[in-house]
């Protein structure tokens, strides 16, 4: 009489399988895990970068419309007397060329949540929370290669910062008055990453107001301020 192996043995040797199968993709995914996180950042990255050159864009319309019509109250960010990012936001609002829900999504990323309300009356806009952007006081006088935007996690020619968001040191992106908007891995954020530094300045740009050749580290006071 042939030996059949008892049920609840078959039932156990199932379990054993799916057991070690489970086993099996955990390790692979804590294994894979760091490859996972860098891919999501890098998308997250792309996705900041189109955005800064949605917001560009957007800026770019008001000015050269302000510059058609001879009017003041369409330009640059640093044409107007304003400090913050706030401000010129609610510039492009009350002009008619964002909506804050626009400006709430451009301004957003994984771990930089940004809010964007109108309040108070005359409304007026707020923003809230981290951006995953921030905009300097650009002139219509600044060359093409001035910078326009950069990601948040990015202090102008200092390394960046594991622990900054929205993006720490795995890169940053950068928008040009030109229109420009590359994502840069982490050595290119000082000129250390550049054969020199007018290549440096080449790539990356300039802050407003500087001239070529001179380079020091920190945004000073050429960024508008975000919201606290």
């Amino acid at each position: 009489m042939p030996h059949r192996r008892p049920r609840n043995s078959r039932a156990a040797f199932g379990r054993t399988e799916i057991f070690v199968v489970a086993l099996l993709i955990a390790i692979a995914l804590i294994l894979a895990w760091p490859m996972l996180k860098s891919a999501f950042v890098k998308r997250d990255l792309t996705r900041t970068m189109r955005h800064g050159r949605e917001l560009y864009l957007i800026a770019f319309r008001m000015m050269t419309d302000g510059a058609s019509k001879k009017n003041s109250n369409l330009a640059w960010p640093g044409d107007y007397p304003v400090t913050s990012l706030a401000e010129y936001c609610d510039k492009l609002v009350q002009n008619d060329y964002a909506k804050p829900v626009d400006l709430q999504r451009m301004l957003s990323a994984p771990g930089a949540e940004c809010t964007a309300t109108m309040s108070g009356a005359p409304a007026t806009l707020m923003l809230s929370g981290k951006t995953a952007l921030k905009l300097y006081k650009v002139k219509a006088s600044d060359p093409s290669n001035t910078i326009f935007a950069t990601s948040s996690n990015y202090v102008y020619d200092t390394p960046l910062d594991s622990n900054t968001g929205p993006f720490g040191d795995v890169g940053f992106v950068v928008v040009r008055k030109s229109g420009d908007a590359v994502v840069y891995k982490k050595n290119k954020a000082t000129p250390a990453g550049f054969e020199s530094a007018e290549k440096f300045q080449s790539d990356i740009g300039i802050l407003p107001g500087t001239t070529k050749g001179k380079i020091e580290p920190g945004d000073g006071t050429t960024v508008l301020t975000a919201p606290q």
